[in-house]
């Protein structure tokens, strides 16, 4: 495999950051600090505000009050489409252009950058780093699976080398199996390439698995902040044990139906 440039993933800090919509208090003065290379799950029930937080790092949508700082730096100062080309971003929906071949929609941010030389090369780097045939270059989207599709798109958002990723349930839609595998190989991704991570996702099981430090929210609010081993232990909040007990429950179940074969 050829080698690919490490990038390096910046340290992200939220001050008393909120967001409001009416008065609804979507995100409710968070404060929170995440080292640089780490992987951290956002979980949460559905209108926790995990989503909304995620957003105002990379100013999808910007805070009513606060700030976010990247390796020290507002993220106000920079113009939002300059600021959006230096972080990746996954989502569930993939989003590939339909117009346009496998290896535009990789290059697309190569492509608003102005940078013309090596895309070519760079896709294909891409194509190899997310295990995928380099003949895809040219196949148009409709053409690929859904597991490989959301394998561009996470090709897509390392294009431009980024220290950062986001990802908003970027295997939520996928079968089991193929969710399984996208997690694992882009976990190893995140550790061979230096990255600071943030994912959202609904699927503690999946949080437990990624990530090396989970934050449960809800009411807009962060309840628990802890390793998957001390939420695993227990005693760090009644939102986080309500989240944990799935995946526990999951367990015995197939534990109880194995014991009857």
């Amino acid at each position: 495999m050829n080698s690919v440039p490490s990038a390096s993933g910046p340290a992200i800090s939220l001050k008393n950051v909120s967001r409001e919509y009416g008065a609804i208090k979507a995100v409710d003065n968070v404060s929170l600090e995440i080292a640089a290379g780490s992987f951290v799950a956002l979980v949460g029930l559905s209108g926790s505000g995990k989503s909304t937080l995620l957003k105002m790092i990379n100013r999808l949508v910007d805070p009513s009050a606060g700030k976010v700082l990247i390796a020290g730096e507002n993220v106000k100062v920079a113009d939002p489409h300059v600021l959006r080309r230096r972080i990746g971003y996954v989502f569930q929906n993939i989003g590939l252009f339909p117009h346009m071949t496998i290896a535009r929609n990789i290059a697309i941010g190569l492509e608003l950058a102005g940078e013309k030389n090596g895309r070519r090369e760079r896709v294909m780097e891409l194509l190899e780093l997310v295990e995928l045939p380099k003949e895809m270059a040219s196949r148009m989207a409709h053409q690929l699976s859904g597991g490989q599709q959301q394998r561009v798109g996470v090709a897509r958002a390392l294009a431009t080398r980024p220290g950062l990723m986001l990802m908003d349930e970027p295997f939520g839609a996928l079968d089991p199996v193929t969710r399984d595998s996208l997690a694992g190989q882009y976990k190893a991704l995140h550790e061979k390439l230096g990255l600071t991570t943030i994912i959202v996702t609904h699927d503690m099981a999946e949080a437990l698995y990624l990530a090396d430090r989970i934050l449960v929210m809800e009411g807009g609010q962060i309840k628990a902040d802890a390793t998957p081993a001390e939420l695993l232990s227990g005693g760090v909040g009644d939102e986080a044990e309500a989240l944990v007990a799935i995946p526990r429950a999951q367990a015995a179940h197939l534990i109880a139906l194995s014991k009857k074969t």
